[in-house]
């Protein structure tokens, strides 16, 4: 089946309106389970996987060019990189402390480990954010893209 051959998108109000009201709610959902992934159930690869479907919703109710246009290939980049960041600027603090990577206890005060774990769930779920849309939108570009670079 060439890519011709696919079927067209075509636009449903059902599923369209559905994303509109579903999308805030499970974007802080993801946030949530996020932040509370220290003390509680979840985590930062969780949240990060229920943020991305947001985006992955969003492609699938108003077209996958569409959302592919409006989200800058280099945000996605950024907040991977943002993520990837904070997690070794963390591990790296208190290496720089005079204890291991990550270990949390040298940095003294409970108030800053707990904030300390906090971002480091936060920069979790901003890679695997990064990572499931950047793999969503590389495997949505499919063979066509490839075939008309072989082409070229």
């Amino acid at each position: 089946m060439s890519y011709e051959d696919q079927i067209p998108y075509v636009e449903s109000t059902i599923i369209m309106t559905t994303v509109r009201v579903v999308a805030p709610f499970v974007l802080t959902l993801g946030l949530f389970v996020m932040f509370h992934g220290a003390g509680s159930a979840g985590g930062g690869f969780q949240g990060g996987v229920v943020v991305g479907s947001v985006i992955l919703m969003l492609a699938f109710a108003f077209g996958i060019e569409a959302v592919r246009d409006w989200i800058n290939p280099a945000a996605v980049l950024g907040v991977i990189g943002l993520g990837v960041g904070t997690f070794v600027a963390i591990g790296l603090g208190s290496v720089a402390l005079g204890g291991a990577f990550l270990e949390y206890g040298r940095y003294g005060s409970l108030t800053v480990v707990k904030y300390s774990i906090e971002l480091v769930e936060l920069g979790i779920g901003a890679i695997v954010t990064g990572v499931v849309v950047g793999l969503f939108f590389l495997i949505a570009g499919g063979y066509a893209d490839a075939e008309e670079e072989g082409s070229a």
